[in-house]
């Protein structure tokens, strides 16, 4: 059974802009693209930086350090020096709550 955590309200983000939140000990980046949610873990994978600070580039999270690139939508890397996809979670709105699957 998954466990959902309500984070924030829909209406707070506008589109192109983020939040992060802890959702039980992990930092998570909620952005809203055209008008959809995506969770992904504020955490660059090339040396553990908080990403979510910086660039966003259509659905393109790009690292403030380095440059790596992150897909949003599904955390696939884009660009080195990072090799490895960052973590998502699940999203999904309810009474106009976003609420994000537990990463536990």
């Amino acid at each position: 059974m998954t466990d959902w955590i309500d984070v924030v309200a829909e209406s707070a983000l506008a589109n192109g802009e983020h939040v992060v939140v802890d959702v039980d000990g992990t930092d998570v980046a909620i952005f809203k693209i055209d008008g959809q949610c995506y969770a992904i873990e504020d955490v660059c994978t090339h040396d553990g930086a908080e990403i979510a600070s910086g660039e966003l580039d259509g659905d393109e999270i790009v690292c403030p350090r380095h440059g790596a690139r992150f897909c949003v939508k599904t955390g696939a890397v884009k660009c080195a020096p990072a090799y490895e996809d960052v973590a998502t979670f699940p999203v999904r709105i309810v009474e106009g709550r976003i609420q994000v699957s537990d990463p536990g």
